[in-house]
C-alpha cells in the first residue's frame, strides 16, 4: 500500500497540458493516486492550497539542469504555515520544448509568450531565429502561455510541450528548440505525509547561520565528519534581513537514519534557522 493512499486532493500548476501536469499524471500513475484534481494558476497557489487542505498533495518543479532551483517553489516551501508541508516524492523529466502558434509560418512571428524558465531555456533560438525587437511576454506556466494565444494576433507564439499544442489546437512551427538537448526538470509531490526509508534516499535541509566568517563552513564540516555526501547546495536571500542568506543542502540518507539524525542534532545547534524540506525516494 503506498504512504499517499489517504491523498485526496492533487493540485498541480496548470492549466491543462503543462509539463507539471505530465508529471502529475506519471506520479499517479506510480503511486496508484485516485483523487480529485486542482489546476492551480500559481506555484504559490499550490502551496496556499497543500497547506490549507488537510490530505492533499501537490506537484511542482522544484529544479531545471540548466536555470537551477525554481526559486518560486523553493521560496515558499519553507515559508508555509504547517512546517510539516516537505518534498515527499521527486521524478526527473526531458523537456523539449517546441515553438507553437495559430500560424503555420515561422518568419511572421513577432512576439513569443512563456514561462520565464522556458524563455531562459531557449535562448539561443530565440536570438538567432526571432527577430530582434521581439515582444517577449512571461506568464505563470508553458500551458498557459499556449491558451492565451487566444488574446493575440497570429504574429505571436508560445514555447510549450508538443503535447501543450494537441491540447490548444496549435500548429508546432518547430521542435527542440531548447539551448541545451539535455534540458531536464525536477518535479516533486509537496505534502504533509511521513515517507518510507528505501534505501536510496535524499534529505534536503533548509538552514540560515550567524553572518560571521566560518559560520557555513562550520556546518560543512559536520557531514565531512558524518561521512555523509553532499549532492546539492544552493543559497537563496533571507528576505528577512539584507545581505542574509538561507541555504538548501541535499544528501544522501533518509530522516530515520540514526547517522542522520545525530547528524541534524548536531547542524540545529550550530544555525539560527533550520527546516527539514524533504525525506524521500532518490529518482
Amino acid at each position: 500500500m503506498s504512504f499517499l493512499n489517504s491523498v485526496q486532493q492533487i493540485a498541480y500548476l496548470g492549466p491543462g497540458g503543462s509539463y507539471t501536469e505530465m508529471a502529475k499524471d506519471i506520479f499517479c500513475e506510480k503511486y496508484k493516486l485516485n483523487a480529485c484534481q486542482e489546476p492551480m494558476k500559481t506555484i504559490k497557489r499550490v502551496l496556499e492550497f497543500i497547506d490549507e487542505t488537510p490530505n492533499a498533495i501537490g506537484i511542482l518543479p522544484i529544479e531545471n539542469s540548466i536555470e537551477g532551483a525554481v526559486r518560486e517553489t523553493i521560496d515558499n516551501l519553507i515559508r508555509t504555515k504547517n512546517p510539516n508541508i516537505r518534498i515527499l516524492s521527486e521524478f526527473v523529466m526531458p523537456i523539449r520544448h517546441c515553438l507553437l502558434s495559430r500560424t503555420t509560418e515561422l518568419y511572421s512571428i513577432t512576439g513569443v509568450i512563456s514561462h520565464p524558465q522556458a524563455l531562459a531555456q531557449c535562448q539561443n533560438f530565440i536570438h538567432n531565429e526571432l527577430p530582434c525587437n521581439l515582444d517577449i511576454i512571461e506568464v505563470a506556466s508553458t500551458a498557459e502561455a499556449a491558451k492565451s494565444l487566444e488574446n493575440y494576433n497570429l504574429t505571436y507564439a508560445a514555447i510549450g510541450s508538443e503535447k501543450t499544442g494537441q491540447i490548444y489546437n496549435l500548429n508546432i512551427l518547430k521542435c527542440n528548440i531548447n539551448d541545451d538537448i539535455d534540458n531536464k526538470t525536477r518535479f516533486a509531490i509537496i505534502g504533509d505525509f511521513n515517507t518510507p526509508k528505501t534505501n536510496n534516499d535524499n534529505t534536503t535541509l533548509a538552514f540560515s547561520t550567524e553572518n560571521k566568517p566560518g559560520a557555513l563552513l562550520e556546518i560543512l564540516q559536520i557531514f565531512h565528519d558524518y561521512g555523509i555526501n553532499l549532492s546539492y547546495i544552493d543559497s537563496r536571500p533571507s528576505k528577512v534581513k539584507f545581505g542574509e542568506y538561507t541555504f538548501f543542502v541535499d544528501f544522501d540518507g533518509h530522516i530515520t537514519d540514526e547517522k542522520i539524525l545525530k547528524l541534524i542534532k548536531e547542524i540545529k545547534s550550530r544555525t539560527k534557522y533550520y527546516r527539514l524540506v524533504g525525506s524521500y525516494e532518490r529518482w
